[in-house]
């Protein structure tokens, strides 16, 4: 009995549910090398015609993941980069006609983390080619009819398509933490968040304020993150730098005690694993002056209350505390393709 409800409790969304899995999830590492950009080339043969602006190639690793997000999906397409350009073309007769927004990524030849380049967006059903050589791109599906009533082209400022860039790639690194539960939160949520963004008005904008107030938070941590060490980071200053209001920034980091702890939170982070670090033989008072806690008693005092060990007891025990978490394996359809997905939401759009 308990777990026929619990079964039923997971089909009606108010119950637990798994981890968000991939409807699709493949590679070309199937196929023969030289025949793996054949394989990638026919994943998408409804959708684009695409070519290899040189002859040969040895092999051509690539992965392609999606996630079905109501009548959205997301796709995640890694390929080889620098050297393997690419020609892709829309189709002469397309059977598709979704609103296609991708965000190129492009790995250093020297390494490092990925550059992200600007938002891209086009119909499927319109006229459209380009050449890139990048080494993956995160696309974004949707009806054309979606919530939009232009024909073929979308009118994007240029700061919204900065603030959508930041909002796709904020939605796809939280897809770990997400359960299946969440897709119609997360499709309503990015459907409000674009038209937002494409037809402003007031009732949209309302609409997608958590979305919204999400980017918002990733923009300030990233911020955060990146002048962790400077003594002068405060709240009037991330403000300033993300051009928003001190109630709003209080108001967004509310739910995880305030900006002041969570900088101060980041800060004790950075203490901590520097103190699990055998290599860092700095002195502990340094380390906390580094990360700018100026009074070595208060930040003993605050890094116990946060670890409930002290500094020089995490030290002696090269205890990093790094918590360390793995989204479990999910299996995944090879049967289904981008197309199918696609199509599928097509249909049943025009069928409401």
């Amino acid at each position: 009995m308990q777990d026929k409800a619990r079964t039923e409790e997971e089909a009606n969304g108010t119950g637990p549910a798994g981890p968000l899995r991939c409807t699709i999830d493949i590679d070309t590492s199937s196929a023969p090398p030289a025949e793996q950009f054949d394989l990638f080339r026919s994943w998408h043969s409804n959708l684009a015609d695409v070519e290899l602006l040189r002859d040969a190639f040895e092999s051509f690793p690539a992965r392609e993941r999606v996630w079905q997000l109501g009548s959205l999906a997301l796709a995640f397409i890694e390929y080889p980069g620098t050297g393997y350009r690419r020609r892709w073309s829309s189709k002469k007769n397309p059977v598709l006609d979704h609103w296609l927004l991708s965000i190129p990524r492009t790995i250093p030849p020297e390494g490092g983390q990925a550059q992200i380049g600007q938002l891209r967006w086009h119909c499927l059903a319109a006229a459209h080619e380009g050449e890139a050589e990048d080494d993956g791109v995160l696309c974004l599906f949707l009806p054309r009819d979606f919530a939009f009533s232009q024909p073929f082209t979308l009118d994007i400022r240029p700061e919204m398509a900065a603030f959508l860039t930041d909002y796709v790639l904020l939605l796809h690194g939280s897809f770990p933490n997400r359960s299946e539960n969440d897709v119609p939160y997360i499709a309503a949520a990015t459907t409000n968040l674009l038209a937002a963004c494409i037809e402003p008005s007031r009732d949209y904008f309302f609409e997608a304020q958590g979305p919204i107030d999400a980017v918002i938070m990733a923009r300030a941590k990233k911020l955060i993150g990146a002048r962790l060490a400077d003594r002068d980071l405060t709240p009037d200053n991330i403000c300033q730098e993300l051009g928003i209001s001190r109630s709003r920034l209080y108001r967004i980091f509310e739910p995880v005690g305030g900006v002041s702890d969570y900088i101060r939170r980041q800060r004790l982070l950075k203490t901590r694993d520097a103190l699990g670090d055998s290599t860092d033989g700095s002195p502990i008072s340094s380390i906390a002056e580094r990360w700018g806690f100026m009074d070595p008693s208060t930040y003993s005092r605050t890094f116990k209350k946060e670890f409930g060990i002290s500094p020089k007891d995490a030290r002696a025990a090269g205890w990093p505390g790094i918590n360390n978490t793995s989204s479990a394996g999910r299996p995944h359809d090879n049967a289904v393709s981008l197309s199918s997905i696609l199509m599928n939401s097509y249909l049943v759009n025009r069928q409401g």
